[in-house]
């Protein structure tokens, strides 16, 4: 049988045998290539778990008591993460339609995408999807510049997209790309929605989330704050591709698109928001700490739990405000009547001190500057002299200016400043910290235990305590309001005098505190003798004072040595805590950026006083507002609960202090220049009661009249204890010569 010869084969089937020839060839090749780019063979290439678990640093957050955020610590990205529960629908609606509409249908890779972007050369957009976006954004160091490794990091980006996509869900890669995505200044979603309007993420409408995914084209052009038409067309892009995709009907469309563009901007700075004072004191504790723990208070994300509530540290801050802005103008009116500048004579108060300006003007950087330059008398004098543009503090709001550095000078040394706490004395708790007026223009703190100014007569109930602590004195006991003297070794005397005439002579002890009679406590000093200073200064460290500085002078007694607000804020607390003084406490704990807890703190504390002294003290202290130097308190302020108080003016008015307890709050509040020469020239002004107690005041107005606070305003309970100490002031017998005194009132708030 003959053999069939073979078909020839044709030029068309060869060339059809050598393109399949190829085309297997091509592929394996490109299989092979994507293989070794996957081994790292052309570059390094990320593991996909480092992709979901990204290397970013995350800001260290600040929250208070009733967990609400205060502030972050970070140098340059403030980020922090969120979880898809708190993403809102219509958000990733957004974000979907504009940047990856066939998310939920492909597996990393949108091959209908890449196809029409190659035919179409991207005139219809790329076809990057949000998988290798993700890829890109967490790995900056794979963006190379030249067009080979930019080929080969396309590549990158499509492998771990692929592998994104078999080991996380669309919603897991969703939130990973809201948490690492860059909008301007903020990293992740959480910190844009809190910088642009100002409130969390699920509470996003609409538009304002169609604001923020259309800036992810370019953070900067379409910036709403910055670039307000520019974020509004943009918005509309978003809001377009929503209806288009029946994400939104028309007509809401064309609603929503009408809506003005409205921000709530809120960019975060360590200079503004709540408690920035405090946050600063968190800041410098969790420096220490962290170098101790080894972690990066900037990066690691760690949360800070402090003892803040966020309630009563708004309700101090308005009060700081609202109170010095009103006392600021009372000192620009008493200069203004007396035509004399606040900086006054040492040694004559109402006098003013003519050298105070050119004393300072030797101390600021510009005289410094011009000084090492080599300038001569006349030529700096010219320059401190010659107005220039300069920015300046003022209680209507900081203000662009023309103002020459003499004349600055003069204005900011006029200012009055404030330091206020407040802290629960059972637990040493701080509820409220305001270390100054504003702390974008005066950073230094005039509430930590590092900044001190002379206290006054807030020093006197720590003499009585400890005075009664050694039953040296009895709270109803009549004693002489007149003149003591104190004699030291090298025959020297010290005579104290009173600021007013006494009523009457003699009086209870009480109401030598409660009128605050220098004399009386002055003579209740004398009672400890021998070595008297000596035993207050011992009581005073029991209290939580540095008294390091303290002289051991009788002249203590009236508060000449310098105490910082937080001391005597602890000090206070131990009075109304049943005598066991509690150290103040700024943090309860640490936790890393996945919840687990670092570390707990819990206060030191110690037993300063038995609990009759510390009972007996409050209700002397509550005697004060009853008519004493702090009756404002309820006349003005309507503190009409039982709340004690102490008042403190320095000599020349230079300080002004009040002290204020209850059983849940306990308060402390410095008023005063910068300068001690500068002051008010009326005592009417320049006392505790007008400087410092309507802080005091005003805060408490707030406290009491939240209903959510919850605060108390029971008395002090009387310890059920036998005391030692007579507190019958009927067994006290008076002079016939006072018969018209009343001893009752002291009785009933002890019985």
């Amino acid at each position: 049988m003959a053999q069939k010869k073979k078909a020839k084969a044709t030029p068309k089937r060869n060339l059809s045998r050598l393109l399949w020839k190829w085309y297997f060839i091509g592929l394996g090749l490109f299989v092979l290539f994507m293989f070794t780019v996957s081994w790292g063979w052309w570059g390094y290439m990320p593991d996909v778990n480092a992709v979901a678990n990204p290397n970013t640093t995350l800001a260290t957050e600040i929250y208070s008591e009733d967990e609400e955020l205060l502030g972050k610590l970070y140098r340059l990205q403030n980020r922090t993460n969120i979880e898809y529960s708190d993403i809102p629908e219509h958000m990733v609606n957004a974000l979907v339609a504009t940047e990856d509409v066939r998310f939920y249908k492909h597996s990393g890779i949108d091959i209908k995408a890449l196809i029409r972007a190659v035919v179409r050369l991207g005139r219809d957009g790329g076809a990057s999807t949000l998988s290798q976006q993700l890829a890109k954004n967490l790995f900056n160091g794979l963006d190379e510049r030249s067009k080979a490794t930019r080929i080969i990091q396309k590549f990158k980006e499509w492998i771990i997209a692929v592998k994104l996509e078999r080991q996380y869900s669309k919603h897991e890669i969703i939130t990973m790309y809201f948490n690492t995505v860059q909008w301007g200044n903020s990293s992740g979603i959480k910190s844009a929605s809190k910088t642009f309007f100002n409130k969390p993420v699920i509470e996003l409408k609409k538009e304002e989330a169609a604001v923020l995914v259309g800036m992810l084209r370019a953070p900067s052009r379409f910036d709403p704050y910055r670039n307000p038409n520019n974020a509004t067309t943009v918005r509309n892009v978003v809001l377009n591709q929503l209806e288009k995709y029946e994400y939104i009907s028309e007509n809401e469309c064309d609603s929503l698109k009408q809506l003005d563009l409205v921000l709530d901007y809120n960019f975060s700075s360590h200079n503004k928001g709540t408690a920035t004072y405090f946050r600063e004191q968190v800041h410098q504790f969790m420096k220490k700490w962290c170098r101790e723990k080894g972690f990066n208070v900037y990066e690691d994300g760690l949360k800070v739990y402090t003892t803040i509530d966020s309630r009563m540290q708004t309700y101090a801050e308005n009060a700081v405000t609202s109170h010095m802005k009103t006392l600021q103008g009372q000192l620009y009116g008493e200069i203004k009547r007396s035509k004399t500048p606040p900086w006054r004579d040492e040694e004559h108060a109402w006098k003013e001190d003519k050298n105070y300006i050119p004393k300072n003007v030797k101390r600021t950087q510009q005289y410094k500057i011009a000084k090492r330059a080599g300038k001569s008398a006349s030529e700096i004098d010219a320059i401190m002299k010659t107005p220039v543009p300069m920015r300046i503090f003022t209680w209507d709001g900081t203000i662009d200016t023309m103002m020459s550095p003499i004349d600055s000078l003069r204005h900011y040394k006029q200012i009055l400043h404030a330091g206020f706490m407040a802290m629960d004395p059972r637990d040493g708790h701080i509820k409220a910290w305001v270390g100054g007026i504003d702390f974008t223009n005066f950073q230094y703190d005039h509430v930590n235990k590092n900044s001190t100014r002379q206290v006054g007569s807030t020093f006197k109930p720590i003499v009585y305590a400890r005075a009664i602590e050694d039953q040296i004195i009895q709270p109803c006991e009549l004693i002489s309001s007149g003149p003591v003297t104190f004699e030291s070794e090298d025959g020297s005397t010290w005579t104290p005098q009173n600021s007013g005439k006494p009523k009457s002579d003699p009086l209870p002890i009480y109401e030598g505190l409660k009128h605050s009679h220098n004399t009386m406590t002055a003579r209740v000093m004398k009672r400890m003798e021998p070595n008297s200073p000596l035993k207050v200064k011992d009581f005073s460290d029991k209290l939580g004072i540095d008294t390091k500085k303290f002289m051991p002078y009788p002249s203590i007694c009236l508060g000449t040595m310098d105490i910082s607000v937080y001391e005597m804020v602890g000090a206070y607390g131990a009075f109304a805590n049943n005598g066991v003084w509690t150290e103040p406490m700024l943090i309860t704990r640490i936790e890393d950026k996945h919840g687990n807890v670092l570390e707990e703190f819990i206060p030191r504390s110690e037993e300063a006083m038995n609990i009759q002294t510390a009972y007996i003290m409050c209700k002397m202290l509550q005697k004060i507002p009853e008519g004493g130097t702090a009756t404002r308190l309820r006349s003005r302020y309507g503190i009409g609960f039982p709340v004690g108080g102490k008042t403190g003016t320095t000599q020349n008015n230079s300080d002004g202090w009040f002290m204020g307890i209850s059983p849940q709050l306990v308060g402390g509040c410095w008023v005063g220049a910068e300068d001690r020469q500068v002051h008010f020239r009326s005592t009417a002004l320049g006392q505790g009661a007008n400087m410092a107690l309507p802080i005091f005041g005003l805060f408490m107005q707030k406290v009491t009249k939240d209903p959510k606070l919850k605060f108390s305003m029971k008395d002090f309970t009387k310890p059920e204890i036998e005391f030692t100490i007579e507190v019958d002031c009927d067994k006290y017998k008076q002079p016939t010569n006072n018969s018209n005194r009343n001893l009752d009132d002291f009785d009933p708030m002890l019985r």
